[in-house]
């Protein structure tokens, strides 16, 4: 399949959530622009769906979050004050944000869940297959994942969900899939979805994370779909369904073995800065020799 006939051409980021976890910092802020080293966490996102060939990015808001917006259209007073400055190196990185792809914003209207604001996203995407990228979940660039769901889905004309091995004792955080092996190690038919189990109860050890390449038919479904698990609209209860036969194709599931960050939690958030900050291109040195220092500091506190 060449470059204009690809079937997935759209990302979606449902950016609605109240980030209550991170109060009181997101008050007045969306938690999508908490900052992760020099860039807020939303712009990762885009820079990812971007880097996958995906240059139509919707994203789904809430209230308060105008500052989304702002970040990814131009400032044409900073832009002009770092001109007369003649500093390039900044106004080439305010220029990024707002030549990254098409971002559309959409307003999710009531907090019903992550169904709900997929749901939403009918009227933009229309009858094509597209992309869903959770903010919360960062792909480290170095370690690409969405190419390959792109390239899996298109090979197989199915849904693909983006899984991760994790720990028995953690499956209880996560969308948990029971799976089929095929011919690939990395690569699993997903029979059916299970929302948070007990890890005595889970089917597997493999935790749905936040990317998936969606057929259209999924609509169909989370119009129909009852509120499930908090009272929302889960779309992890719309895949089961499809997992379990009710659309035309099946759902596949990609094992992601690479670098991911979970910025939704406070601790994994600030190990996220500092595991990003080591490797950047400017600051990593100077982080490098400090993070050094401070391990030892630790080191002698405990054991002192």
């Amino acid at each position: 399949m060449t470059e204009t006939q690809r079937a997935v051409t759209k990302a979606v980021i449902p950016a609605a959530g109240l980030g209550t976890r991170f109060l009181p910092a997101t008050k007045a802020m969306p938690k999508e622009m908490l900052p992760i080293v020099d860039k807020p966490a939303i712009q990762y996102v885009v820079e990812e769906a971007a880097s996958a060939g995906l240059g139509d990015v919707l994203i789904i808001t809430g209230r308060n979050k105008d500052n989304l917006v702002n970040h990814f259209d131009s400032v044409p007073e900073l832009e002009y004050s770092l001109e007369r400055k003649g500093d390039e190196g900044k106004l080439g990185k305010v220029h990024e944000s707002s030549e990254l792809a098409e971002v559309y914003f959409l307003r999710q209207g009531q907090p019903l869940g992550l169904g709900h604001a997929v749901g939403r996203a009918r009227g933009h995407v229309g009858y094509e297959s597209f992309a869903v990228l959770l903010g919360d979940d960062l792909i480290d660039a170095r370690d690409p994942l969405l190419d390959r769901m792109i390239a899996e889905h298109d090979s197989r004309g199915a849904t693909v969900i983006a899984l991760m091995e994790v720990p028995q004792e953690s499956i209880h955080l996560y969308g948990c899939a029971a799976v089929e092996a095929t011919d690939d190690a990395d690569v699993v038919r997903i029979t059916g979805l299970v929302e948070k189990p007990a890890a005595a109860e889970a089917p597997s050890n493999l935790a749905v994370i936040g990317r998936y390449v969606l057929r259209p038919e999924i609509f169909d479904i989370l119009d129909e779909l009852p509120p499930g698990r908090g009272g929302e609209i889960q779309l992890t209860d719309a895949l089961h369904q499809l997992a379990e036969g009710k659309g035309e194709a099946p759902v596949y599931g990609v094992i992601f073995r690479g670098r991911r960050y979970d910025t939704g939690d406070r601790a994994d958030w600030i190990k996220a800065n500092v595991l990003l900050g080591v490797d950047h291109d400017e600051l990593g040195g100077e982080i490098t020799d400090w993070v050094i220092g401070f391990a030892d500091q630790l080191r002698a506190r405990r054991e002192g």
